[in-house]
């Protein structure tokens, strides 16, 4: 049997959770809890999934979760709160979070969700995997970032792939061949590279151009 256990402060909720884990045939509400503090001194490390809430009285769900992953490193943390804020979400999934589901989800969809967690899935709400895909979108640098090249210099790099010289490129940029030269000798350094050939390769192969 699957031992699950609740932190949650509501009372009733936590009961309902409770029952509702208790009628499957694949789950048991091992323990449930109505405080972080209480949680941490009680948890002995057997627990297979943890639904977490976010707001307890006392320490946050999300802060928490390191403490519960060094008590049972193995243990899935799914976190069922209220809150759809970005950053708390954020926060939730950068502490170690599996998944991340609102508490207006039906019962089905939390123990679906409670199997794919323990699969090894990260299930979310529908409307919060659309927030953390636009998050790390936002967060994560596009791949010509990561070399701090200038609007110019990406410019002058995709005509470099489109196999343009060095003269053709000043003449479609209306700039000089020295500026050119120039340009190129800072992609070259920024890219780590030692000539157009390999500056091309790199471009191309790490998708600097998307």
């Amino acid at each position: 049997m699957i031992n699950i256990c609740i932190i949650e402060d509501h009372k009733d909720y936590r009961q309902a959770l409770c029952e509702m884990i208790n009628f499957s045939d694949e789950f048991q509400c091992y323990n449930s809890y109505e405080t972080a503090e209480i949680a941490l001194k009680n948890l002995i490390g057997n627990e297979d999934l943890i639904l977490l809430d976010i707001n307890l009285p006392g320490k946050s769900g999300i802060d928490i979760i390191p403490e519960l992953k060094s008590i049972n490193p193995q243990a899935k943390i799914l976190m069922l709160t209220m809150l759809d804020d970005d950053q708390m979400i954020l926060k939730a999934i950068l502490n170690g979070a599996n998944g991340y589901l609102l508490k207006k989800s039906k019962p089905a969809e939390i123990l679906d969700a409670i199997q794919v967690c323990l699969s090894g899935g990260s299930p979310m709400t529908p409307g919060i995997a659309t927030k953390v895909l636009n998050l790390f979108k936002q967060y994560i640098p596009q791949k010509n970032e990561q070399y701090q090249l200038t609007k110019r210099e990406t410019e002058i790099l995709h005509l470099l792939v489109d196999g343009l010289d060095n003269k053709n490129i000043a003449e479609t940029l209306f700039i000089s061949l020295e500026t050119v030269r120039n340009h190129i000798r800072h992609i070259y350094e920024k890219l780590q590279v030692h000539s157009k050939s390999q500056a091309v390769v790199k471009a191309i192969r790490e998708g600097l151009l998307e």
